[in-house]
């Protein structure tokens, strides 16, 4: 199976948001304090970074 750029920038951006996923999800069920706020954040730089490998498929 070849795998050219968009292919994996397409995994990239699939891992990245099964990642931030959890992330987020370990921020509200398993942190109560501050420290899912921080979680929180992170998840959602996760979706950032995803959503920019989506944007550079077909491009790169």
């Amino acid at each position: 199976m070849a795998m050219n750029k968009n292919t994996v920038l397409g995994w990239a951006t699939l891992i990245m948001i099964i990642i931030g996923l959890i992330i987020i999800g370990l921020g509200i069920y398993r942190y109560d304090d501050v420290a899912g706020w921080g979680f929180g954040a992170v998840g959602i730089g996760f979706f950032a970074n995803a959503w920019v490998f989506s944007a550079l498929k077909g491009r790169v």
